[in-house]
């Protein structure tokens, strides 16, 4: 599948993304959006990722434009320092995906690109773009890192973490020096585990057996309150309980809107309906899945303290909180470390093990997983033939109680009257099939996740 843009921006096998290839979409993206006369460039921890960010720092001092080369660092913390200086971004980054395959992640000055921002990219991949006569500048920094830093340092204070005990599985996230930076700076005791020089595609949203019973020994072993991680480019989180069992990502999300006083949430049709039963909130606007969405909606929202966050737990903010010890700036991107401080505090806080406080949420789960190596014709013409044919959809979820509603906001996602729910989609940037199941317990939603993806297998076969 050659190279294209999804939800998270550019996406391909990394022997596709040539050179040629990427100086064409970093040219089409100076033409195409704003950019301030300088471009902020970061990297994840690929073996690919270096060069892959060469190709984009010369070609913005190519065109004349001013390259601020920061090395490797979460996305999060290059979109929070080229957003202030007012610059462009280009983050390269696979996230999640594997180590085959790459990608790079578009910035404006005013946050991550628009979906019409990606149909204007593609429009000026097909126009002649020259060198400038006088090439720019290019400068390594480290300001990124520390202003990340210090925004969680400054909001939440040393103590707000204090008498915990944190857990950190590093593997090879961008962001698992940082990560552990932040939590002792806030006084948590924090041990590092299962560092990785080589990269591993952790999806926060799909945690394999062997290593959720890992997380369990690790806790257990070492008396942890949390363990705590990231996806590949940190910008989604991954939290456990004192147990090891991972606490969501649509779950972490209304925990810190709540904490932060937030009033109006926007998120993915995908992500947990007890937000809607919390109460906690003035209003609730659901979207199709991805971050552009999400912003849309937050930027919609006029004069209202807004937040946004995925079933994955990336979380943005749209209004400048009040942290603890001081303010929290707006961070309209998605970030890993607000939803992983911001319960851990509010658990200190209350002096109640994380789990406790999950259990003051209304009772309704979630489960995902996907299956890989799915062409997206293939999903498309067995996702539309559900959507379509009544009979069909019937067919397929024939073992499950009668169908109550169906939204296709984005992809299939039907309700049925004993009030569980099924979400059937191809990911928008990887050749993958996705099922979102909700429940009453927990046990329920994996049962009725695993069981749909293998009529899926089946009906792919």
């Amino acid at each position: 599948m050659p190279p294209k843009f999804g939800t998270s921006g550019l996406r391909g096998l990394v022997v596709d993304l040539t050179p040629d290839l990427i100086a064409q979409y970093t040219r089409a993206f100076l033409s195409a959006c704003p950019h301030g006369r300088a471009v902020h460039v970061g990297r994840d921890l690929r073996a690919s990722s270096p060069a892959l960010a060469e190709t984009v720092l010369c070609t913005v001092c190519e065109a004349g434009l001013d390259a601020i080369d920061h090395g490797a660092l979460p996305t999060p913390a290059l979109a929070l320092t080229a957003g202030r200086a007012g610059q462009a971004a280009i983050m390269v980054t696979g996230s999640h995906i594997p180590a085959d395959r790459n990608g790079l992640k578009f910035y404006r000055p005013d946050g991550e690109i628009s979906k019409t921002d990606e149909a204007a990219i593609l429009a000026a991949c097909r126009t002649p773009f020259p060198a400038a006569v006088i090439p720019g500048t290019r400068r390594q920094s480290t300001a990124a890192l520390n202003a990340y830093t210090k925004r969680y340092l400054d909001a939440f204070g040393k103590d707000a973490l204090s008498g915990l005990r944190i857990g950190v599985y590093e593997h090879s996230s961008v962001a698992r020096d940082v990560m552990g930076e932040v939590l002792s700076g806030l006084g948590a005791d924090v041990v590092g585990f299962a560092r990785s020089e080589t990269f591993i595609p952790v999806d926060t949203e799909a945690v394999d057996p062997q290593t959720r019973a890992q997380f369990s020994s690790w806790c257990a072993d070492y008396q942890l309150d949390a363990l705590v991680s990231t996806d590949g480019d940190a910008d989604r989180p991954m939290v456990t309980d004192a147990d090891g069992q991972i606490i969501p990502g649509d779950v972490l999300g209304p925990l810190t809107a709540r904490s932060l006083g937030a009033e109006l949430i926007c998120t993915p049709v995908s992500s947990n309906t007890l937000v809607e039963a919390m109460g906690d909130f003035t209003g609730i606007r659901r979207t199709r899945i991805g971050s552009p969405y999400v912003i849309a909606a937050m930027e919609a929202a006029v004069d209202a303290r807004v937040a946004g966050y995925e079933a994955n737990g990336g979380f943005l903010l749209g209004f400048e909180a009040s942290g603890p010890a001081g303010p929290l700036a707006p961070l309209m991107t998605r970030d890993c470390l607000l939803p992983i401080v911001a319960p851990l505090a509010a658990t200190r806080a209350a002096g109640q093990p994380l789990a406790v406080l999950v259990t003051t949420l209304p009772a309704r789960f979630t489960a995902t997983d996907r299956i890989s190596e799915i062409t997206p014709d293939r999903a498309r013409s067995f996702l539309g033939q559900l959507i379509q044919d009544p009979v069909a959809r019937a067919t397929f979820f024939s073992e499950r109680a009668t169908e109550a509603g169906v939204d296709l906001t984005d992809g299939l996602r039907v309700r049925f009257v004993d009030d569980t729910v099924i979400h059937l989609r191809p990911s928008g940037n990887a050749p993958e099939f996705r099922c979102y199941a909700e429940a009453d317990t927990a046990a329920r939603a994996r049962t009725l996740m695993r069981e749909t993806l293998e009529a899926v297998a089946l009906a792919l076969s």
